[in-house]
């Protein structure tokens, strides 16, 4: 991991002050009631992440580097920690609905807490060595992903919510007309994969090295709920030819009919967005299907998911550049959007899967302190996926970043684009 300048212009200050205020942002727009809740195992409620994202500061920067640094609470640490072996005993991820207390006005006043020996520790005038940049760094990529984290809950949240409540008002992007299928072709080729050059990267991405791709082509854009809908109705979730064995299994033990959050209602389509319940925008990217179900479709329409690094070397042909219409979290969407203006959507609206089990670089390596727990000791029983989404910062994402989720899971902004062999 090394450390990156900011990618817009401003003070390393302002940007601290940026990225934790837009966690805050995330969480104002709640009621109290919507931040305490835990629906599922997967899911943590809102004020956690905001006390866990604070708690990553303070355990693994203020404590070290700032001397007599006052622990706001000696007992948050037990509370907010999240996986960290190496940083002491914590909640269990199950159990994390049961903290009513503290309440969310407590966890704010943490925030407020850190925010404020934050800055006095970036204005202080002492040189920063390289190890406190990467790990402020670190917090700052940290807390970014828990900001797309939060966004995935509290549409779980809100989205199994009898009423069906907005998170924000106001309707979901308007539709375009749907695009057609074009594959691009990619000859026989010796690439190099992983991160290279200056900059931020997590470790999993490190470990450049050469990877020999036989001919294939790849759709230039996301597959649409519409023609995930065609699916459904030819009986793509009843044929068990199109799916893995673990994937049939778990679609018949589970009921699994469609993608998370869509209703049929009187015989039409709806969809729940974090801006209500509204009929299903058949242009814009299917998204929230697990990998049997990408996995199954693409089987269904004769095709495959791409390997990740066949969509790491389409993704630095097509899109070299990210495209200015590019669905981010920025743009204030809150969901996925329909295809514009020749945007192949290699960068954001939704997670792609790709075929590929998430597994470490050649030369891998994870350093040997709590921080190093942060990607590697995952290396195993889950799938990667690129591109980013809706909910990802416009900064926090590159051609080279893995992202990884088990294979039935549904709940975050995931969607499929299909790949052939030549």
């Amino acid at each position: 991991m090394q450390v990156i300048p900011p990618i817009i212009s401003e003070t390393l200050s302002e940007r601290v002050r940026r990225v934790r205020t837009a966690t805050e942002t995330l969480i104002g727009r709640l009621r109290p009631e919507d931040c305490v809740v835990q629906p599922v195992v997967d899911v943590s409620p809102p004020k956690w992440h905001a006390g866990h994202t604070t708690w990553f500061f303070e355990q693994f920067l203020l404590k070290d580097y700032v001397k007599d640094y006052p622990v706001f609470h000696p007992r948050y640490a037990y509370l907010f920690n999240s996986y960290y072996e190496g940083a002491g005993e914590r909640v269990q991820r199950a159990y994390r609905g049961n903290m009513t207390r503290p309440g969310v006005d407590e966890i704010l006043a943490y925030r407020a807490h850190v925010n404020e020996h934050l800055a006095a520790y970036l204005d202080n005038g002492r040189e920063k060595s390289e190890r406190e940049q990467f790990i402020l760094e670190l917090g700052l990529q940290h807390e970014q992903q828990h900001q797309e984290l939060l966004q995935y809950d509290i549409k779980y949240i809100l989205g199994h919510n009898p009423l069906f409540p907005a998170y924000i008002e106001g309707q979901p992007v308007a539709s375009a007309s749907p695009v057609g299928e074009v594959y691009e072709g990619f000859d026989a080729e010796l690439c190099s994969i992983g991160f290279q050059g200056p900059g931020f990267h997590f470790d999993n991405e490190e470990g450049q090295h050469r990877v020999f791709l036989e001919p294939f082509e790849i759709l230039n854009r996301l597959i649409t709920n519409g023609e995930y809908l065609e699916f459904i109705e030819a009986g793509g979730y009843r044929n068990y030819r199109y799916w893995l064995d673990e994937g049939w299994k778990w679609v018949n033990a589970q009921g699994i009919g469609s993608p998370m959050y869509w209703f049929q209602i009187e015989g039409a389509w709806y969809a729940y967005t974090l801006h209500g319940l509204h009929k299903l925008d058949l242009a814009a990217p299917v998204t929230h299907v697990s990998y049997y179900e990408a996995d199954a479709f693409a089987k269904w329409k004769g095709k495959r998911l791409p390997t990740e690094f066949e969509w790491e070397k389409a993704c630095k042909t097509l899109s070299p550049d990210i495209h200015p219409n590019a669905n981010f979290a920025e743009k204030g969407c809150f969901g996925p959007a329909a295809q514009q203006n020749g945007n192949p959507q290699l960068y954001g609206d939704v997670w792609e899967w790709t075929q590929s089990a998430y597994l470490p670089y050649p030369y891998y390596t994870a350093e040997d302190s709590a921080i190093g727990e942060y990607n590697g000791k995952f290396m195993v029983n889950q799938m990667v996926l690129r591109g980013g989404s809706c909910a990802t910062p416009r900064d926090h994402i590159r051609p080279t970043y893995r992202n990884f989720f088990h294979p039935h899971l549904q709940w975050f902004f995931n969607g499929i684009r299909l790949a052939a062999s030549r």
